[in-house]
């Protein structure tokens, strides 16, 4: 039950949002056992943001929420993954970025929890 936001100062037009959420699906599977499948992403541009009291470049925020524990390979994995897919679909910069773990014990589906 993974979930990506993606707030972002770029802006995201309908190809572009289609091309970065099936990268983000081919990137969740850094976590085992998380796939495309059960994947909702959330995309949020041309958002006033600013980075260490900067605005004159495109920044970005993104929140990876799974169900259980967070593995520290996975994250690493996954967060060179996210800035390489920002960097290469919006041009926004590895250090403009901030990529953001939760992980929850319960999550909510279909009237029931997993």
């Amino acid at each position: 039950m993974p979930y990506i936001k993606l707030t972002t100062t770029a802006r995201v037009d309908a190809p572009k949002a289609d091309a970065l959420k099936a990268r983000f699906g081919k990137a969740i599977e850094s976590f085992p056992g998380k796939t495309e499948l059960w994947l909702m992403v959330a995309i949020e541009g041309e958002k006033q943001m600013w980075f260490r009291g900067d605005n004159s470049a495109d920044t970005a925020m993104v929140e990876v929420d799974l169900l259980g524990s967070i593995a520290k390979q996975g994250s690493e994995r996954m967060t060179a993954a996210l800035c390489d897919i920002l960097e290469q679909e919006l041009g926004i910069a590895p250090d403009r970025t901030y990529v953001k773990y939760t992980g929850f014990a319960d999550w909510g589906w279909n009237g029931s929890n997993f």
